[in-house]
């Protein structure tokens, strides 16, 4: 029966692959409008996501604890860097910054969210490592001060300091991301303890990643990060009209649409593992991607945006995705002092996010 729940998750996510020539077909044959290429483009992201994760841990698997640790830490949100290096590139600063700030209040209040009302309704408490719980949680604080203060300090000089906050903005990333180095070594080695049982490994692979062999992964995680890069190109491409076209503004093209299509294959895994009474696991998987977009992929982006984009990125957010991550981030840590949850947290989170959703779209 267990496996023929696996094969079933695997065949539904593997069909959707069939977006990847209606796409192409869409782009470069008929020459369709921007929504129809958008929507399946993204589509077609969902499962190509989910093969760079199954070869992610397949090799995790492959390469043992330290190796597959950092290999798992470095690759977990790698699709949602290649749709932000691809907008980057296309000078979509706004865009960038909206599906970082997507990424992190989406994976503390929605995939953490349902994850917890998936559970709930099998297990009336479900019981997680509060410690592990409550470092992540103090990291998703130092994921909102690193956004609270540019935006303070933009307020405190009325915006007349552009190059001293493009400054500042890369001094920041500088401090994230040795602050994410120095938390693969706590997660990783010194402290790996907390966090034996909340490995996202044991979740992410109950798809049908295991089997594969070093070269099989390898191939998949390149072939499908091709893929994936290419229908980010064609998804940023047609992000600005289909948004308009669809009555959306870029921040909330960013914040839901651009974050849910990234995550979707992690948010199904989180939500299968809080089904089997595996919380430490879903836990881990939503706040250590909200930690990962933070203090990895975002520092990146900004040191990339020197390189690649038309002008240098700063971390000036607006002040709703500022006070977006600070209350998912103040709501987590509410929820992670017992060490336990239920259903209904689970649909406080929801609540939350979907209130933050309404916002984004009526923001002009």
């Amino acid at each position: 029966m267990r496996a023929r729940k696996i094969f079933t998750g695997a065949r539904v996510l593997n069909a959707l692959l069939v977006f990847v020539p209606a796409a192409l077909a869409l782009e470069y044959v008929a020459h369709a409008g921007s929504v129809y290429v958008f929507i399946t483009s993204a589509l077609a992201i969902v499962p190509l996501a989910g093969m760079m994760g199954r070869a992610t841990e397949s090799l995790a698997e492959r390469l043992g604890e330290g190796p597959g640790g950092l290999l798992n830490a470095t690759f977990g949100n790698a699709a949602e860097l290649i749709i932000a290096v691809l907008a980057l590139r296309a000078g979509l600063h706004d865009l960038v910054k909206a599906s970082i700030t997507g990424s992190i209040i989406g994976n503390i209040l929605f995939v953490f969210g349902l994850s917890a009302l998936a559970g709930g309704l099998r297990y009336q408490v479900q019981s997680f490592n509060r410690t592990a719980a409550g470092m992540g949680s103090t990291m998703l604080f130092l994921s909102a001060i690193s956004l609270v203060v540019p935006a303070v300090f933009d307020r405190v000089v009325h915006g007349n300091r552009r190059m001293a906050e493009r400054e500042m903005s890369l001094e920041i990333a500088i401090v994230l991301i040795i602050c994410y180095v120095l938390s693969l070594i706590f997660t990783l080695r010194t402290h790996r303890h907390l966090y034996a049982g909340g490995s996202a490994k044991e979740g992410a692979g109950t798809m049908d990643g295991h089997g594969w062999s070093i070269r099989q992964a390898a191939a998949v995680l390149l072939g499908s990060s091709a893929l994936v890069a290419l229908m980010s190109e064609l998804l940023v491409g047609a992000a600005e009209e289909a948004g308009k076209s669809l009555g959306m503004n870029e921040v909330f093209l960013g914040v839901i649409l651009v974050a849910i299509i990234g995550n979707a294959a992690e948010h199904s895994t989180a939500v299968m593992t809080a089904w089997k009474n595996k919380m430490d696991i879903a836990i881990n998987i939503a706040v250590g991607s909200s930690i990962q977009i933070a203090l990895f992929v975002a520092p990146v982006i900004v040191f990339l945006s020197y390189w690649i984009g038309p002008s240098p990125m700063n971390l000036l957010f607006t002040m709703l995705e500022v006070v977006a991550v600070v209350l998912a981030a103040g709501i987590m840590a509410l929820i992670t002092q017992d060490g336990e949850t239920n259903w209904m947290e689970g649909v406080q989170l929801l609540a939350v996010y979907l209130i933050l959703g309404i916002a984004f779209y009526f923001l002009q």
